[in-house]
């Protein structure tokens, strides 16, 4: 058992790694900014906000991807973005049917929902556990808390490196994720679903026992290399926010709009 949760924990100091590995260290957000920011945008982005304080706030992910070297993934998320304006403002109004179905899905799905999946990413996969664990102790989180949040930022990536093994093991036996594993879902079914969702469980259950063995629950003070703090890019990201969900407050309870 001790050696499987040394194993454990070696891992997950891998992934950590392995996950902030395009990571910019000249580019340092406080987790509390990214969570701040995540918090307010999740909130907006699936309310009927006006369009200034959406564009505002959707800058966010993409500003923020851009500058941790997910370039690619911050390009794509505009394009679809500003395709998915397209399709509510001048599609919709004018479409009947199944097209007009697609549009209004695709806009919607596309508008509210990849703002707060794209900022979810950009907060996991740039976000060091030791630097989340300090930036928490700072402001007096409790404990309870903090080893379940910190358990969910190593989760995710120990997850997809999990999944990624079984689907490597499945190609290994000439069965593929694709159209043709379709017709035998029963075979789908044993050689991934099953074996995702049993690792699943058992990569929860390693990893809360190995962020204990690190002493996250012993209740002396902890002592952390990691340096956090705000600097300006913290200040303009929380004013974007803040002003976003301004404009949101106005707009929905004080009936203002901007012309």
């Amino acid at each position: 058992m001790i050696n499987t949760l040394k194993k454990q924990d070696l891992h997950s100091d891998k992934m950590e790694l392995l996950t902030n590995k395009s990571y910019n260290s000249n580019i340092n957000i406080d987790p509390r900014t990214k969570i701040l920011v995540l918090i307010i945008l999740s909130f907006i982005v699936f309310s009927d906000a006006p369009l200034y304080s959406t564009l505002i706030l959707i800058s966010i992910p993409f500003f923020c991807l851009f500058i941790s070297n997910h370039k690619k993934a911050a390009i794509i998320y505009l394009i679809l973005f500003i395709f998915a304006q397209i399709s509510l403002i001048y599609l919709v109004p004018i479409t009947h049917g199944a097209l007009n179905t697609i549009s209004l899905t695709f806009g919607n799905l596309i508008a509210r929902m990849a703002p707060s999946i794209l900022m979810g990413y950009y907060v996991i996969s740039t976000t060091r556990v030791s630097e989340f664990v300090a930036s928490m102790e700072e402001i007096k989180v409790p404990k309870s808390i903090i080893i379940p949040l910190s358990v969910i930022f190593r989760y995710f990536p120990t997850l997809f490196d999990e999944i990624k093994s079984i689907r490597d093991a499945m190609k290994m036996k000439g069965i593929g994720l694709n159209f043709d594993s379709l017709k035998s879902p029963v075979t789908l079914m044993e050689y991934f679903f099953v074996p995702v969702l049993i690792n699943a469980v058992k990569t929860s259950d390693e990893l809360s026992a190995a962020s204990l063995t690190r002493g996250l629950s012993s209740p002396k003070q902890r002592t952390n290399i990691a340096k956090v703090g705000f600097t300006y890019l913290d200040i303009i990201l929380i004013f974007l926010s803040l002003l976003g969900l301004a404009f949101y407050l106005l707009y929905s309870f004080g009936g203002i709009t901007i012309a």
